[in-house]
């Protein structure tokens, strides 16, 4: 089978997702977990899925849902599978993500743990794809407020999005639901969303804006 590489995975093992100020300097995270996520790309390319860039990382699709995702934390390199959730996890190595209801990750810090898992890794990649293939959804838990389309398209472009919103206390992720569903158009709700966007992803919360500006 030919494996059809994309040039961005490329330039992202080399300086990283760039949505930070590190990105292309020493101090990317990439730079500490490379031969890690060149490992698990390798594993993740030779069960068939399609190697794409999403929200500046490596995304793995199939018939253009995606499946996984390949990244550097601060801490490890990990693979999180979108429908995690539906795993049936019969080696116990997922973990939740924050409060993502459906993501589940699995971190590494050494190439040896991926070698030692990798049969266990291509089995639940078939998984995940035998999963999206039968149509399964996850059955999402609703919050008191109802998330507003808007946000749950914004999380579905962009994964980091969601991961730093479920990050957020309740009382944050409410001040934010609360907000962006106040306007009556569409328009002026996504207005509200991308305006916020950055401070979601740097954990902070609608109102708190000045205070974390101020801090040392």
């Amino acid at each position: 089978m030919k494996i059809a590489l994309n040039t961005g995975v490329d330039q992202y093992l080399m300086d990283g997702c760039m949505r930070c100020k590190y990105g292309g300097t020493p101090q990317c995270k990439v730079n500490d977990w490379r031969n890690e996520l060149e490992l698990l790309r390798q594993i993740v390319l030779e069960s068939g899925l399609k190697e794409e860039i999403k929200w500046g990382a490596p995304v793995y699709t199939h018939h253009g849902k995606n499946i996984v995702a390949v990244a550097a934390l601060k801490h490890s390199a990990n693979i999180s599978f979108f429908k995690g959730v539906l795993l049936l996890d019969s080696h116990k190595i997922l973990t939740q993500q924050g409060n993502l209801q459906s993501d589940r990750i699995i971190k590494f810090t050494n190439t040896k743990e991926i070698e030692r898992l990798r049969n266990v890794l291509i089995s639940y990649l078939k998984e995940a794809i035998s999963i999206e293939e039968n149509g399964q959804k996850v059955a999402f838990k609703k919050n008191p407020e109802p998330i507003p389309d808007e946000l749950l398209q914004a999380f579905e472009q962009d994964a980091n999005l969601e991961a730093a919103f479920y990050r957020l206390t309740p009382g944050r992720q409410r001040g934010y639901i609360i907000h962006f569903s106040q306007p009556k158009q569409s328009q002026t709700r996504v207005g509200r969303i991308e305006k916020n966007r950055q401070q979601i992803l740097n954990g902070v919360g609608l109102n708190d804006r000045y205070t974390t500006i101020t801090k040392p």
